[in-house]
């Protein structure tokens, strides 16, 4: 079981800046990635950006160029780092940990909302 507390959102307008920070508890197995979704009303979830142990990463086209993710991986940690903030990013971003012990496991933050004012 993984355990995930995700902290950073908020209110902010167009063109500002936020970051998330998500803290994963300690594991027996090894966190093969993490990373962020959204969900924004009425909308499905989407990745946002997604980092695996290796340091590979993947990042939604929406966002490439303005948001990045980092792991700090003896922290069990994951940040994303949102800057040129638009109101299309409004949504609620969930952390997701994913670990393979005879198959993937995922495992989801509480969520935090963030809001961008034009």
């Amino acid at each position: 079981q993984v355990q995930l507390v995700e902290s950073g959102g908020g209110l902010v307008h167009t063109g500002g800046s936020l970051r998330l920070t998500c803290a994963a508890s300690r594991s027996s197995v090894r966190i093969e990635a993490m990373g962020w979704y959204r969900q924004a009303p009425g909308k499905q979830r989407e990745l946002v950006a997604l980092q695996g142990y290796a340091g590979s990463t993947n990042v939604a086209d929406s966002v490439s160029g303005r948001f990045f993710i980092s792991r700090d991986d003896a922290k069990n940690t994951a940040y994303l780092q949102m800057n040129n903030l638009e109101p299309e990013d409004t949504a609620v971003y969930y952390c997701n940990a994913r670990t393979y012990q005879d198959g993937w496991f995922d495992y989801w933050g509480q969520g935090t909302q963030v809001t961008v004012s034009s």
